[in-house]
């Protein structure tokens, strides 16, 4: 769950005004008028995926297709961040182990993406 509250921070993080219009967040206003503030309206899909090089392929494909996305690896969660930067830089591509990505995208492309995975419990 770590590594899918700091993709999704990223996401948000980056994301172009379009995408932030898009992603329609809204405040929740309760009776007693407490407010429940910046939710998206729209759905948050939580998916499972086998290892890490099922998330590898999610990635390659939501790049290829332009959908806008953000990962997280193995090399970002021990230490500091520096040294976090730091492993992450001294370590190929190939050698990741993905443990989350974040789409955000056409509900048909990332449905397309996405469609062979089951639902996280």
């Amino acid at each position: 769950m770590n590594a899918l509250a700091h993709a999704t921070l990223g996401l948000a993080a980056t994301a172009s005004p379009e995408e932030l219009a898009e992603m329609g967040f809204v405040d929740y206003v309760d009776k007693d008028g407490t407010h429940h503030r910046s939710l998206s309206k729209n759905s948050y899909v939580i998916l499972e995926a086998d290892n890490g090089n099922q998330i590898r392929t999610v990635r390659k494909f939501a790049e290829e297709r332009g959908i806008h996305f953000i990962d997280f690896a193995h090399t970002m969660q021990e230490g500091t961040y520096l040294e976090q930067l730091e492993t992450t830089n001294n370590t190929p591509e190939a050698e990741l182990d993905y443990y989350a990505v974040v789409l955000f995208g056409p509900i048909d492309d990332v449905s397309a993406i996405t469609k062979k995975f089951r639902l996280w419990q």
